[in-house]
């Protein structure tokens, strides 16, 4: 027999505010339905994952003789060598002049825990973090449950920061006494999930004078989840880290080996130059798990050493690109435009984010996401995407990442089908 407790008696405010994630909503209907279509999850191919890589990699390090090593318990930073792997790579990503530093640098358990320890340690219930507009889901949902106050930055229409709006709001919160409960900015400026837009190095800039001409010192926080999941280039920005005009401000930068290697090792890293808050996550992140697997950490070191990981992640650059162009062909052959749907094409990233007509409700409880789940589709309902959801029921995220083509090619037909029912729909009430 089971029973249910009544949150007031027996948990604290964060238990009570917990609910559960949208991310797995959709994941248990994708399950709970096999005929189901999902471009929804923002998975990479399960086809195409680096199984050759990875048992090479792990033969070589379990035949040396201290290959045992790796099977023991690691540090709570992370393996050294990694570490500077990594801060060699986006030194060298950044264009830096000067030898990579890899002391501010820790590993995670994928980048999103890094966001989880970047948040717990700056805010409160109550404190204002700033996003764009729109933003990754799961890190609203994160920052909800620790009681956050989400609000968006300023922007036009393409996502691009309104630097005068941004000055009136911060000018208003301080006449209103809250500006100091302004704690953090969050930024995904490369391929963003899930616009895919990239953030460009002179906005970035643009940012930090507005926050600095207010008298604002929030910490900025950029995922850079994306950044080498590029199709033809990488994105010509450097990172927060690297633009000197943003010094002033506490800076983290997260990013992770997972999407564009293998997302099943959850390998992921945080670069904090500030060693206050560095240190405060490190406190919190030993009390979570004193350290990201050692086992995951050493395959890793081992295919960025030996060249195994530029390789496959430069094969993937064109295999995604090609899942783009079959996506992007059955929408323009099936006559998605013609609808009146709106989309930017990806450079890079794993999703499309798309604007339906005439203000067309395509939220999680909308009759346009019923009649695609009837028709064997699934999407991210655009609404997830904002931290505010109520003015924001017209977009939908699309991700192409884990269908093969064929299956691929079947969804986009599904989801053009059920936009062209809805297309009929509106020209028969018109007349």
């Amino acid at each position: 027999m089971t029973t249910k407790s009544k949150p007031e008696e027996l948990f604290s405010s964060l238990g009570e505010r917990l609910t559960a994630p949208q991310i797995t909503r959709l994941m248990k209907t994708a399950l709970e339905s096999p005929d189901l279509l999902s471009l929804a999850a923002g998975f990479t191919d399960t086809h195409t994952l680096p199984r050759e890589e990875v048992l090479e990699t792990v033969q070589e390090l379990l035949a040396e003789p201290e290959g045992t090593e790796c099977l023991q318990y690691g540090t709570n930073q992370g393996r050294p060598l990694l570490r500077w792997l990594l801060a060699a790579r986006l030194a060298e990503q950044d264009g830096a002049d000067t030898p990579p530093d890899s002391a501010p640098l820790f590993v995670t358990n994928g980048s999103q825990q890094a966001l989880a320890l970047a948040l717990q340690t700056l805010c409160d219930p109550g404190d204002i973090v700033l996003v764009e507009r729109p933003t990754y889901f799961v890190f609203l949902e994160l920052a909800r449950g620790l009681g956050i106050d989400l609000r968006s930055l300023p922007s036009d229409d393409a996502g691009t920061l309104d630097s005068n709006r941004l000055g009136d709001l911060l000018h208003n919160w301080k006449q209103e006494g809250c500006l100091d409960r302004l704690k953090a900015v969050y930024l995904v400026s490369y391929f963003s999930n899930p616009s895919s837009r990239s953030i460009p190095e002179t906005e970035k800039e643009e940012l930090g004078a507005v926050l600095a001409e207010h008298g604002a010192s929030p910490a900025l926080i950029e995922d850079a989840a994306y950044r080498e999941l590029y199709f033809d280039a990488p994105y010509p920005a450097r990172s927060i880290l690297g633009i000197r005009a943003l010094e002033s401000f506490p800076r983290l930068y997260t990013g992770t080996c997972t999407k564009p290697f293998a997302t099943g090792l959850k390998v992921g890293f945080a670069v904090c130059p500030d060693m206050t808050w560095r240190e405060r996550m490190l406190y919190l992140k030993g009390q979570q798990d004193f350290g990201t697997a050692n086992f995951n950490q050493a395959i890793l070191e081992n295919v960025l050493e030996s060249g195994r990981y530029e390789s496959y992640v430069d094969s993937m650059r064109q295999h995604y690109r090609k899942k783009k162009d079959t996506l992007s062909r059955i929408f323009r052959d099936e006559g998605l435009a013609s609808m009146g749907w709106k989309w930017e094409e990806p450079k890079g990233g794993l999703y499309f984010w798309m604007q339906a007509p005439n203000n067309l409700d395509t939220g999680s409880e909308s009759a346009f996401c019923r009649q695609a789940l009837e028709n064997g589709v699934l999407y991210v309902p655009g609404e997830l995407c904002h931290a505010d959801p109520a003015t924001s029921r017209h977009h939908v995220r699309i991700s192409f990442g884990v269908l093969r083509n064929d299956q691929l090619e079947e969804a986009g037909r599904r989801f053009v089908a059920t936009a062209r029912q809805f297309s009929k729909a509106r020209k028969t009430d018109s007349t």
